[in-house]
């Protein structure tokens, strides 16, 4: 039995408060969740199996399952998994599967799934050869034709978010932000939970690039939120319908410009495995 890649300590400790499993609730980060599904539902394939691999608690991968996708949950988090495997159940219909994995070593077989997901992982990977080997497993579990659809944090947000937040009063602040400017690492050393834990911060771009390498064709490149979080009333506009739905189409009108993608804080590349087909008319070219 191989041994999956382990997280770091820091990681694992931001995640073992349990704060994931409500998070998406939240007010203002609700946005998120409505805007990833609402790609989602337009870029994965209309049935099948989809991985979920750093899946947490399992936001997306139980909607997805009512959706009527058969789906496998991977996380490296222990308490992620004990608080999936407690909804799965009670859920109608439970998750297909629960394993402990990491996106660099997925516990699924080869050409196995029609979609998936990376939510979460690129973000967590500070080293650009595990991003590779995160890519690489995706393809690998991919059937020909299947979508992987990739979040990753965009590293010009953050000034704009910790300014809106009252957060640059502290001088360690403005050091993390340059940071991110300079090479995309994150790193918190206040102990302060707003600013997050470590992580690895995308120049948008980049993101098409990686998945290229893997061998992956990549066909959008999307804003999730915008900068909707930086509106001081996202709350109020999420509660009331009509703003609500005025919201989600004004972000998504813009959400492919790419002179807009920087300011959104995550970002969400969809590509797909090559069919046999296509890379046949590929080297006729």
């Amino acid at each position: 039995m191989t041994v999956a890649p382990s997280i770091t300590p820091e990681v694992l400790a931001f995640y073992a408060h349990g704060a994931e499993q409500g998070r998406l609730n939240d007010p203002r980060r609700h946005i998120e969740y409505l805007r990833t599904r609402d790609i989602l539902a337009r870029h994965l394939p209309p049935a099948g199996t989809v991985a979920d691999v750093g899946g947490g608690p399992g936001a997306y991968a139980f909607q997805l399952a009512g959706d009527g996708y058969r789906v496998h949950l991977v996380d490296p988090v222990p308490l992620h998994l004990e608080q999936a495997a407690t909804t799965s159940a009670r859920a109608e219909p439970p998750l297909a599967s629960i394993s402990r994995g990491d996106a660099r070593q997925v516990p699924l077989d080869s050409a196995s799934c029609d979609a998936v997901l990376l939510l979460g992982p690129l973000y967590h990977l500070t080293n650009a050869a595990d991003r590779g080997r995160a890519w690489g497993e995706a393809y690998r579990v991919l059937v020909p034709g299947g979508v992987v659809a990739a979040a990753a944090t965009s590293r010009y947000y953050t000034t704009w978010e910790y300014l809106a937040k009252n957060l640059y009063d502290d001088p360690a602040v403005e050091a993390i932000l340059a940071r991110h400017l300079r090479d995309g690492q994150h790193r918190n050393p206040t102990g302060d939970r707003r600013l997050f834990t470590t992580g690895y911060f995308h120049n948008p771009n980049d993101l098409a690039a990686e998945a290229t390498t893997a061998g992956l064709l990549p066909h959008a490149l999307l804003a999730v939120e915008g900068a909707a979080k930086l509106l001081p009333d996202l709350a109020d506009r999420l509660r009331d319908p009509h703003r609500r739905d005025l919201l989600l189409r004004a972000i998504r009108r813009v959400e492919a410009e790419p002179s807009l993608l920087g300011m959104s804080e995550h970002v969400l590349l969809i590509a797909h495995k090559p069919t046999p087909d296509s890379a046949a008319a590929k080297e006729t070219r």
